[in-house]
């Protein structure tokens, strides 16, 4: 049974779902769009099992549009702190079941893309940083959590990606390969919770078209974009998100 929503809810679902799959193979940052109309339309932690299979259904168009450009290194690097992560929300998500993420997740992003300013003006200051272990690990760690409690992990990794100065289609390719994997595995979480039912697949399978169509408007928009700007875009989507999260 599908949702009972007025006509402007459906208008905002829609662009929600078209969001997804532009933030899916254009720009992550745009994740912010799909996260805060979601959640307004299914309150409370609800809302992450509600979109989890549509962000599915974008990573997999996102892999078949951009699976050549993938740099798996960097997949390998950050995945298996990243599962542990997503234990980890799991887990506080169970413990606190009332508590709003959203302003620990915004603090997280919003210290991140400060530091990437700060190498952005001072070149040769933690020039050897975004290529350490640790680096990787962290970010790996902080975007399993923030994906697991709100589905805003596309900031923590578009920061990263941007950090190791990958190139666009590669950004897109590395980020679709990662979040296709984590994605999936956090199903089992998100069921055990109770946050995907039957009638939030109906819901979810309504919405595909719209998805798949986002995805093509966000490859169009890599094409489109130079690097450079594609970088700008990535870091000031990332700022926006921080303050959004904090702030609201």
């Amino acid at each position: 049974m599908l949702p009972d929503f007025t006509a402007l809810q459906w208008v905002l679902v829609v662009i929600a779902a078209m969001g997804i799959g532009v933030s899916k193979s254009g720009l992550p940052g745009v994740s912010l769009l799909h996260v805060v109309l979601f959640a307004q339309l299914f309150p409370g932690l609800r809302s992450t099992g509600v979109v989890l299979p549509m962000l599915i259904v974008g990573d997999i168009g996102a892999v078949v549009l951009f699976r050549r450009h993938a740099q798996w290194n960097h997949v390998f690097r950050t995945l298996p702190p990243a599962l542990m992560g997503v234990g980890i929300g799991w887990a506080c998500m169970r413990a606190l079941p009332g508590l709003n993420w959203n302003p620990v997740i915004g603090g997280i992003v919003a210290g991140l893309a400060v530091l990437q300013l700060i190498r952005n003006w001072r070149a040769d200051l933690l020039s050897n940083m975004p290529h350490s272990r640790g680096f990787a690990w962290t970010m790996g760690l902080l975007a399993g959590v923030t994906t697991m409690v709100a589905n805003a992990a596309g900031p923590v990794m578009g920061l990263y990606l941007l950090a190791v100065a990958l190139p666009k289609e590669a950004f897109v390719g590395t980020s679709a390969w990662f979040f296709l994997l984590i994605n999936v595995m956090k199903v089992p979480f998100s069921a055990q919770l109770g946050f995907i039912e039957a009638p939030t697949l109906a819901f979810n399978a309504l919405l595909i078209p719209v998805i798949l169509s986002g995805l093509f408007v966000g490859k169009a928009l890599v094409a489109r974009v130079p690097q450079k700007w594609f970088d700008t875009l990535i870091l000031g989507f990332a700022i926006v998100a921080s303050v959004k999260l904090i702030v609201f």
